[in-house]
């Protein structure tokens, strides 16, 4: 599923790129222009920390239903993150995000736990 994702953060990087280049109304507004930025960063970032989360997912000493947290709360959050920015500020005009900026946070939420659960279970299987 991230291998599909990854091209969406490339499209999201030349759009991005258009706008900057071809659409003056874009630098216009900074809010939407730094949580756009934001956006597009942290797909990349976290699409990358969560491909290499799940190489260690098999490895980590945890059960089964401990596993799944991780392989699915790491990568889950690839998407809520930047798709919480994106989606706050897609009024050319908005001057405050709305109520879809929450979904930074339970992407950020997500993204802790299954870190912190391979991390344990990491642990445990270098202790055991």
């Amino acid at each position: 599923m991230l291998l599909v994702v990854l091209p969406a953060v490339i499209y999201g990087g030349v759009s991005i790129l258009s706008l900057l280049t071809s659409d003056p109304a874009y630098m216009e507004n900074p809010l939407r222009e730094a949580l756009w930025r934001a956006g597009h960063g942290h797909a990349g970032v976290v699409l990358v920390l969560a491909l290499v989360a799940l190489r260690y997912v098999d490895e980590a000493n945890l059960s089964d239903g401990w596993k799944r947290v991780a392989r699915e709360a790491i990568p889950f959050s690839a998407i809520l993150l930047p798709l919480g920015f994106f989606l706050s500020v897609l009024d050319p005009g908005a001057t405050e995000p709305n109520a879809l900026i929450y979904l930074v946070y339970a992407g950020a939420v997500l993204l802790a736990v299954g870190l912190l659960v391979l991390g344990i279970g990491l642990i445990r299987t270098r202790a055991g």
